[in-house]
Order: C-alpha cells, then structure tokens, then sequence
C-alpha cells in the first residue's frame, strides 16, 4: 500500500527502463545483446515511453493487458516493433489499444486472445501471450544479436 501510487508514475518507471538498458549497454558481456521489453498493465505504457527515448537501443516491446495509451506523445516516437497483447473479454482495454496502436508509427501489431479478461487468468490464455511474446522476441531480437 505504501508504494502503490509508483504503478501509475510513468515517467518513473519508464527512467528506471532507460537506466537498467543504459547500463546493460555499458557492460562488455551484456552491451551486444539485443534489449527487448515486457511489461503489462501499466508497465506496457512505461516500455513504450523507454523506447522511444532509446530509439534504435530496443530491438521490441510487447505489451501484455497494457495501457500504451498512457504513453501519449511518446508512441508515435517508438521505432522498435512493437506488439500490443489484449484479452478478448476485456472491452475496455482493447478500445484503449487500438487508439494506441493508431498513433504508432513503428513495425506493429495488435494481437487479441480469445476468451481472455484482463489479468488472462483462464486456462492456456497466459501460455498463449508466452507463445505470442516469444515469437515477437524471436524475430526481432534474433536479427538485432545477428547484427552485432
């Protein structure tokens, strides 16, 4: 309860995003890797704020259950491909992706899961948003480790 408040201060969580790939970037043994965020509800709105700021330093972000569209002035700024994950059952959030994926300029997509609410609690929704992610992952970074 105490630090609750944290979950919605985008900005902060997006400063924290920026400043654990800057200091990945800085070592030797982690600085060729390809940077790819995850981040759900609120955490979706802060990778997308954090790469915008990094550009080309993130190779994608997926947003699971998100709120993009809290990221605001920042979407059309992302240039990593970005897919956007939402439960079929959970209206509320998909009108909120689809605005948000419209503002997006990058490589993107917008996947809804069937049958799935917000938290994606109903059997095989999860492992199916793991299956969707990973291959995200796959295509994106993979390319980003060959390059380096």
């Amino acid at each position: 309860m105490t630090t609750r408040h944290l979950r919605f201060d985008i900005g902060l969580l997006a400063k924290r995003l920026v400043d654990a790939t800057n200091w990945l970037k800085s070592k030797p043994e982690t600085s060729r890797l390809g940077v790819g965020y995850f981040g759900a509800s609120t955490g979706g709105a802060a990778a997308l704020v954090a790469a915008a700021e990094l550009g080309d330093e993130v190779g994608a972000v997926v947003s699971r259950g998100g709120r993009p569209d809290l990221a605001g002035d920042a979407l059309p700024k992302v240039k990593a491909p970005t897919l956007l994950i939402v439960g079929g059952l959970d209206f509320e959030v998909i009108k909120l992706n689809q605005e948000a994926y419209a503002r997006l300029r990058c490589e993107k997509e917008l996947k809804i899961v069937p049958g799935a609410t917000h938290l994606f609690e109903e059997p095989g929704a999860l492992e199916e948003v793991a299956r969707l992610a990973a291959r995200w992952f796959r295509l994106h970074l993979h390319a980003a480790d060959d390059a380096a």
